[in-house]
């Protein structure tokens, strides 16, 4: 497929015809709730249009620029490479780092398995690191001493790679300084965080992200298939398709003014099932670190059986029977029948959140009602 600026097409373009949308299951109270369903701002149209309108589709031209700019601006990373997806992000952060087969690469266990994944393609080795109480996220202290026992070996892993979960931030800070000592990189996964802080500082990027600039030069060379500047095309190595297109940019674009009210209502989700759900016994919500202010891009309650919580399972059934969509956090990815040889360090409380924590509907769009039912099925299902 050809790059660069398309030839304007004449006369309106003609959306295709809809395929009928089947009904998704409802109870009596109204339609389904689902756990975070997208949500549109209004201007998407209008900016479509006008790229369309323009004649750039594929990635190049001014709208992914511009994209990158206003990532850049809402996150106070100077450089900023928009890519095709999370994934490819994380593929080209290995790549530049120099992963190879056989190198070790740590993360946190409780994480998706996009984080991962592209490093094990690279054919190199996880360990899975256990996530501390109070954040869920990869525990400091751990690291440190892993990474003390790693050096006396003389075998440090090539890359570490912390993760924001569920808009909770890592504690970054404390991260890098413990990786800096030994110098290992440092690539965090910030996929969920976007409008989240850490100590103050955006944590969240929506792109690959540095405060260098030649890295992602780097990764914009290899984002567009490694092509050299010729007159015919000259390849030094091989590179990928992963830059973000014209107009998934544009969509970007359009919604990226609208992330503080976005924060904001999914923020005041997640206090309205505090004030709900709160006085039910060996229920708790997903803490707050200390230093950063999360987007709670998904509220999360744990149900702590022993505490006298009903069964997670249980309420995601009752959940379901009423309509209502939720799911389990994370399976750590050392419990994963892929990792079941990968090397990790603890566990334990990974494995705790995943038997206990249930995700529930979180959309920045959900209304109070919405909620309402939801809340009242939970309380049902914990005989309330």
């Amino acid at each position: 497929m050809p790059l660069g600026k398309a030839a304007p097409r004449p006369g309106p373009v003609l959306p295709f015809p809809r395929p009928p949308r089947p009904e998704p299951a409802a109870d009596e109270a109204g339609e389904r709730i689902l756990l975070s369903p997208p949500e549109l701002t209004g201007q998407e149209l209008a900016a479509l249009e006008a790229t369309l309108a323009s004649g750039w589709v594929a990635p190049a031209g001014p709208v992914p620029a511009a994209f990158e700019q206003a990532v850049a601006a809402a996150t106070g990373f100077p450089h900023v490479l928009a890519t095709a997806s999370g994934t490819a992000a994380l593929h080209l952060g290995y790549r530049l780092l120099g992963v190879m087969p056989g190198d070790e690469v740590w993360t946190s266990t409780l994480t998706f398995v996009a984080t991962i994944a592209p490093a094990v393609q690279m054919g190199a080795v996880p360990r899975f690191l256990d996530v501390a109480p109070e954040s869920w996220t990869l525990d400091p202290d751990l690291l440190e001493r892993e990474l003390t026992r790693a050096a006396r070996r003389g075998r440090l892993p090539r890359a570490v790679v912390p993760v924001d979960l569920f808009g909770q931030c890592c504690d970054l800070p404390a991260i890098l300084a413990r990786c800096e000592r030994w110098g290992v990189p440092v690539l965090c996964d910030s996929a969920a965080a976007l409008g989240s802080t850490q100590h103050g500082r955006h944590a969240g990027r929506g792109a690959l992200a540095s405060e260098d600039p030649a890295l992602i030069a780097a990764a914009r060379h290899l984002a567009s298939q490694a092509k050299e500047p010729a007159a015919h095309y000259q390849h030094e190595t091989t590179g990928f398709t992963y830059a973000l297109s014209s107009v998934l940019a544009a969509v970007g674009l359009a919604q990226l003014p609208a992330l503080p009210g976005r924060v904001a209502a999914r923020r005041a989700v997640f206090e309205r099932y505090r004030a709900g759900l709160g006085d039910l016994c060996g229920l708790s919500l997903m803490p707050e670190a200390r230093w950063g202010r999360s987007n709670r891009w998904l509220s999360v309650a744990l149900f702590e059986a022993r505490a006298g919580a009903p069964d997670r399972d249980a309420v995601r059934r009752a959940l379901e029977a009423a309509g209502i969509e939720s799911r389990p956090v994370w399976k750590p990815l050392h419990l994963q029948p892929a990792f079941r040889h990968a090397p990790r360090a603890g566990g334990a409380v990974a494995a705790r959140l995943f038997e206990a924590g249930l995700c529930l509907p979180s959309g920045n769009g959900l209304t109070a009602a919405q909620q309402d039912r939801v809340v009242a099925a939970v309380r049902a299902a914990a005989g309330r």
